[in-house]
């Protein structure tokens, strides 16, 4: 079954200065990802410097397209602004092997997600964020 409903609002995830231009990029449609200067490895979480060699890191903007890794359909409403059905997945994106993150795939049929499947990145509006969630990309 398709998902046509607008989305819920978002809760706001608390923003700091290493996550403030992955949380608020997407005000000018990028996915910013934080790549380190040194040693040019793609880091996600935002951390404060390289945890691979301790360089410096900087606000890049990714292709925001990726492939499933894994993912789960959420069947039951553990939040009253949240209804289920949802998809909670773990996007790996295309620059860089293991550069994985824990999103939303949404504008989807639940039903018919396989891992492994092409989804781009699109974002949804919370309070000063701009929340980085996949679709399909066909």
């Amino acid at each position: 079954m398709a998902d046509t409903a607008p989305p819920p609002p978002r809760i706001p995830p608390p923003i700091t200065d290493a996550s403030r231009a992955f949380w608020t990029g997407g005000a000018d449609g990028q996915l910013l990802i934080q790549r380190c200067d040194a040693c040019d490895r793609w880091i996600h979480p935002p951390e404060g410097a390289c945890p691979h060699c301790g360089g410096g890191l900087i606000a890049a903007p990714v292709s925001g397209k990726g492939t499933i890794f894994t993912f789960t359909v959420n069947r039951h409403q553990y939040h009253p602004d949240v209804p289920p059905p949802y998809v909670v997945a773990i996007v790996e994106l295309g620059e860089q092997p293991g550069l994985r993150f824990t999103t939303n795939i949404v504008n989807c049929d639940h039903d018919t997600l396989q891992i492994g499947a092409p989804v781009r990145v699109v974002f949804e509006r919370a309070g000063e964020a701009w929340v980085p969630v996949f679709e399909p990309d066909a």
